[in-house]
């Protein structure tokens, strides 16, 4: 018959005396107390890690930890036991750092190599060298906030919101593995200065975006407005380009929309310099599937969106594009001020969510945006294709 533990009791650990040599006092569960030749009466806790090893863990002295404090380590202990993580491991002091580190590591195996080097490197510059050594579990949201707005005080404004998106995301891991009681940059939600766009205004929260995502796919306007509407947030190009796409630019076999350089928005001189050069869009099935739709109504002439006025004479050299004022028009019809959202805002869109929820690189998302971004010298330009990631 297996051996019956006698469970401890306040009375029975209370008249327990001390004897010539240490000895046990068993509660069950690997809970035990060792009573020392002084008379001093330790708790320890016998366990087998999650790896096969067994190891113990001290629970402190009786009676500043008493039995039902005793009893209460236990049940946190085996509650990490379940979750395949060892007590032990997660009571050292682990620093910002090494836990971030961590997290990276897991990352950025589905991450391209320079968007771990960026993220490396906003962390590096901006979190390490103030709470990089500080024990995770003991940040708090005030010490956060500190070096975020040493961030801003130098301008960078954009900069102090993704190095708060990258903390939280090292804190809610922390959180995952235990080495973390909550994930303290949710107390800042407006503490930074926003980043605004004036003269673009632009809806940036997901929830938000999703809505007016299905807004637009309910809107009743006319259909050649309907799909430039729907296409808008699926090539985050400019308006321009936009309005006076042609058919002939498009390869739906092959899914890119090639954008002449001649009619990108550069300035003489990148315009002469690259002259003959176009801006390779990748479409998504989404993208092919509405200018699929729309062809047999426009596909004749040479506008993909022609003027609804002038849509019978698209293959005119006269014929004229839809207006700006079409598209935002559209978006105040669907209940979004010039104040909340604009065409132009999916731009803003692209460049603060596809980097900060969903993980792509700054060079994929500038390549899309044909954004000229100048190298560390500022005497060339990053225009690399990434074309697969775009896709």
């Amino acid at each position: 018959m297996p051996k019956v533990v006698r469970r401890l009791t306040d009375a029975r650990i209370s008249t327990a005396k001390k004897k010539d040599k240490p000895y046990r006092l068993s509660h069950g569960e690997g809970l035990y107390l060792i009573v020392k030749t002084d008379g001093a009466k330790l708790w320890r806790f016998d366990y087998t890690r999650p790896f096969g090893k067994r190891n113990t863990l001290s629970f402190g002295k009786y009676p500043e930890v008493s039995l039902m404090m005793a009893q209460e380590k236990l049940r946190g202990a085996r509650r990490q036991l379940v979750k395949k993580l060892d007590p032990a491991e997660l009571r050292k002091p682990d620093g910002f750092e090494p836990v971030a580190m961590e997290w990276l590591k897991r990352k950025k195996k589905g991450w391209s190599v320079s968007h771990t080097a960026t993220t490396l490197a906003r962390m590096k510059n901006n979190l390490f060298p103030w709470i990089g050594k500080r024990p995770i579990r003991e940040i708090t949201a005030i010490e956060l906030l500190v070096v975020l707005q040493r961030i801003e005080a130098r301008g960078a404004i954009e900069t102090a919101h993704r190095c708060k998106s990258i903390a939280g995301q090292v804190f809610r891991y922390a959180v995952l593995i235990g080495k973390a009681d909550r994930d303290v940059s949710s107390d800042l939600k407006g503490a930074l200065q926003e980043v605004v766009s004036v003269r673009h205004p632009a809806i940036l929260d997901p929830v938000a975006i999703g809505q007016l995502l299905r807004d637009i796919d309910n809107y009743r306007g006319h259909f050649i407005t309907c799909s430039a509407l729907r296409l808008a947030p699926l090539v985050f190009q400019r308006p321009g380009e936009l309005r006076f796409a042609e058919w002939s630019e498009f390869n739906l076999d092959g899914s890119v929309w090639e954008i002449p350089i001649a009619r990108m928005k550069l300035d003489r001189k990148m315009k002469v310099a690259r002259a003959g050069e176009k801006h390779l869009v990748p479409l998504s099935r989404q993208a092919v599937a509405i200018l699929k739709e729309l062809y047999p109504l426009t596909g004749q002439g040479r506008l993909v969106f022609p003027s609804v006025r002038t849509a019978t004479d698209s293959n005119s050299k006269h014929a004229k594009p839809i207006s700006e004022n079409t598209l935002n028009s559209a978006l105040r019809g669907l209940g979004y001020s010039k104040d909340m959202m604009t065409t132009y805002g999916w731009r803003a869109v692209a460049r603060s969510l596809l980097d900060e929820v969903l993980g792509h690189t700054p060079t994929a998302i500038d390549e899309q945006l044909f954004r000229v971004v100048a190298d560390p010298l500022g005497e060339s330009f990053n225009w690399e294709n990434n074309i697969e990631e775009r896709h």
